[in-house]
């Protein structure tokens, strides 16, 4: 992509974008009650009005970071955000279940085009530290905040014009958004030169995707050991397979494997899984004891997340000059401890809790957890390859946030529902304070587990210590010649 003489306005604008799509994973939390009632489902049903846009979303990530690629960043950003608005408009007007849960899983599709060109821009446009590292800790606050906000948001929108409206919010946003975009973000030349995408790529990666989280969401109600449990892994195992042997031969791979060369990027996106298998699995938790067990209204639950992103926001617009000065592996260990500090705080809810005692102190925690935590994982995911990967691994981190999210919400719901039906079913609410406090601990676990990856991984090899600038800075770094050699600087060989 050329370079701008805008580039805060090009921010302004894709993060926009990206704010669109991590709002609607979260805002519908605190609609589902009202929209359960309305389509006469249950807690277990309606869950896949989540559920079916987080793996529409996740599933398709690389398709829609490839595509940028090859057909350019602009041109694949404007037609994803288009098509996200329009769904939103159709989701509002649905009637049915099986009509609402198909117009999620297709705006969880174009939301997969709009998030990884989004960030591909974003890297385009702020090349080079210190600016890399203040852009991305104030898409981390977006990345993260954003799903604060939409449960502040969905709270307030559903008690005042009712839950239809939070889908059409996203109407006026887009109408204003898709000029702008048009207009300011400047054109890039794609680099697929005519080329086709990699279906076959698509098809087996997406098949792997959807089988591993099936697998995941039935394997607490059916058991690890099930039919359908091992039929579902065994699938997704073999697609997988499918899809490296595919990647392989084919001229231009959706991915480029060489991508997995590069250790810390592969470590930062199994650190973005983990984060946030435990991150959206527990806001959904959550939202449910405030409704189902302290009975709160709509918009009592969207107030309480309030502190969240303000919290949040103070400690991320920081990260950048954090992150130039002690880079981000101290932060890569620091920042899930923090966050899984909080959950633990809310593993131990009790059926009559208090907002004050209960909720807030673990909340605030998270809060700076979440904001120590996710710029760095940006800047561990990219900040190391060659500007021809940049597209393949921001689908890849991104990727890894959406299917780790869809693995955790299948999880954590299905054994908060497995406690609740053994301590007595939903008409207690002991039994379903039990249930949730259990899904909240596996959060933490999930949690703890980035911390395991990131200490035993991502660590600094000891010819290194002390010079690596253009790696803490999180930019990468072109070749210089010495001599008749070309020597490349930090950030264009794997370690």
């Amino acid at each position: 992509m050329p370079p701008t003489t805008r580039p805060r306005a090009v921010f302004a604008l894709v993060a926009t974008a990206q704010f669109m799509v991590v709002l609607d994973t979260a805002i519908i939390n605190v609609a589902l009650p009202s929209m359960e009632h309305y389509l006469a489902v249950g807690d277990d049903t309606a869950q896949w009005l989540v559920t079916a846009y987080v793996l529409a979303f996740g599933s398709c990530l690389l398709l829609g970071g490839r595509a940028g690629d090859l057909f350019g960043r602009r041109r694949v950003l404007l037609a994803g955000t288009a098509a996200f608005t329009l769904l939103s408009l159709a989701i509002g007007v649905g009637t049915t279940l099986p009509e609402l849960v198909i117009l999620r899983a297709l705006q969880g599709l174009s939301a997969a085009m709009m998030a990884p060109t989004a960030l591909s821009v974003l890297l385009a446009v702020f090349p080079a530290a210190p600016g890399r590292g203040r852009a991305l800790g104030f898409w981390s606050m977006i990345a993260t905040g954003g799903a604060a906000v939409g449960l502040l948001l969905g709270g307030v929108l559903t008690h005042v014009a009712g839950w239809r409206w939070t889908f059409w919010i996203n109407v006026p946003v887009g109408l204003v958004l898709l000029p702008l975009l048009a207009r300011v973000l400047p054109r890039d030349r794609p680099t697929g030169d005519r080329a086709r995408l990699d279906l076959p790529g698509a098809v087996t990666v997406t098949l792997a995707l959807l089988a591993a989280v099936l697998g995941f969401s039935r394997a607490p109600v059916d058991g690890w050991s099930s039919a359908r449990v091992v039929v579902s892994f065994v699938v997704a195992a073999g697609a997988l397979a499918s899809f490296v042997l595919v990647e392989r031969r084919v001229a231009r791979p959706l991915v480029d494997l060489s991508v997995f060369r590069y250790r810390k990027a592969v470590a930062a996106d199994v650190v973005m899984a983990a984060v946030y298998a435990g991150n959206l699995g527990f806001f959904f938790v959550l939202t449910l004891w405030m409704q189902d067990v302290q009975r709160w209204p709509a918009l009592q639950t969207g107030l309480a997340f309030l502190p969240f992103p303000v919290v949040l926001g103070a400690v991320s617009s920081r990260m950048g000059g954090l992150l130039h000065r002690y880079g981000y592996r101290r932060f890569l260990v620091l920042g899930p401890c923090v966050v899984a500090a909080g959950m633990l705080w809310l593993c131990f809810l009790p059926a009559a809790g208090t907002y004050a005692v209960s909720v807030l102190p673990g909340l605030l925690v998270m809060a700076v957890g979440y904001g120590l935590t996710f710029a760095p994982v940006y800047s561990c995911a990219t900040g190391r390859l060659p500007p021809r990967l940049l597209g393949t691994a921001s689908g890849l981190v991104t990727t890894a946030q959406q299917i780790g999210g869809a693995v955790g919400l299948a999880v954590l719901s299905g054994v908060a529902a497995s406690v609740a039906r053994a301590r007595g079913g939903r008409g207690s609410a002991q039994a379903l304070t039990a249930g949730y406090d259990t899904a909240m601990a596996v959060a933490a676990g999930f949690t703890l587990l980035a911390v395991l990856v990131a200490v035993a991984v991502v660590r600094t090899p000891s010819g290194e210590r002390g010079a690596t600038r253009a790696e803490r800075d999180g930019a990468g770094a072109l070749p210089v010649r010495r001599g008749t050699e070309t020597v490349e600087q930090q950030g264009q060989h794997p370690r």
